[in-house]
């Protein structure tokens, strides 16, 4: 059974909550142009929210996709009418694009969110990537849970609405995950083989899949090849 990670690595996490609490006055990590416009939606972790994915909003924009926050404020959980307002918002940005699909990346929690999205909605959803989200396993597997249950009327074990935590989405989904995350089990954002299309190793704290220029600018090269655009940049420096 998988437990969260230990101790020393949730405090590594530390040294990069400054840089995510400074994202939004980061800019982008440079990036050639891959990508012609094709839209995006970035879902924030737990407690945060769009500004603490500007860094990897900017340097997907530089990328040349179309990049999108999700546009509900600060994470706090799940709640009733959360997911239905989501796929307004997917349907808002897939109008907004010509009608193009979404690509939905999910920053842990997000990605939970991001996955349920293109179960509900996966006329809309071109590709579903997450980033550090435990859809696998023990939910109790990370360092999250208690605080999420404490400013919750629900506890993860009880969540308000159903959510496919395990099932793959019907589309395109990238798993990618860290051996250093320092808030999830590894294992847990990882999944198993038919969970998704691909299980991708990043190394990066789990703060970093957000806050780091080295993280934006593998992601946006991944979705880029996998989208066909252009190399990937997943080893660039």
């Amino acid at each position: 059974m998988a437990k969260p990670p230990k101790l020393a690595r949730l405090l590594r996490e530390l040294g990069d909550v400054p840089l995510l609490l400074a994202a939004r006055f980061r800019g982008s990590a440079k990036i050639d142009r891959l990508a012609h416009g094709e839209p995006v939606m970035v879902i924030p972790g737990f407690l945060a929210n769009d500004a603490s994915t500007s860094v990897l909003r900017h340097t997907l924009t530089a990328a040349g996709f179309a990049a999108h926050g999700w546009g509900r404020g600060s994470n706090l959980g799940l709640r009733g009418d959360l997911l239905i307002a989501l796929v307004a918002r997917l349907a808002f940005i897939s109008q907004s694009a010509g009608g193009a699909k979404v690509i939905v990346v999910g920053w842990s929690l997000g990605g939970i969110y991001a996955r349920e999205l293109a179960h509900m909605a996966p006329e809309l959803v071109e590709m579903v990537v997450t980033l550090g989200s435990p859809f696998e396993g023990d939910l109790h597997a990370n360092h999250a849970w208690r605080l999420y249950n404490a400013i919750n009327s629900h506890t993860v074990d009880n969540l308000p609405i159903p959510v496919a935590f395990t099932r793959k989405p019907p589309v395109r989904t990238i798993a990618i995950w860290s051996p250093l995350d320092g808030v999830v089990a590894p294992e847990t954002s990882r999944g198993k083989p038919d969970q998704s299309d691909e299980q991708i190793e990043l190394v990066s704290t789990h703060m970093g899949f957000a806050a780091s220029k080295v993280a934006a600018r593998s992601v946006a090269g991944l979705i880029a090849e996998r989208l066909g655009k252009g190399a990937s940049a997943h080893s660039a420096n």
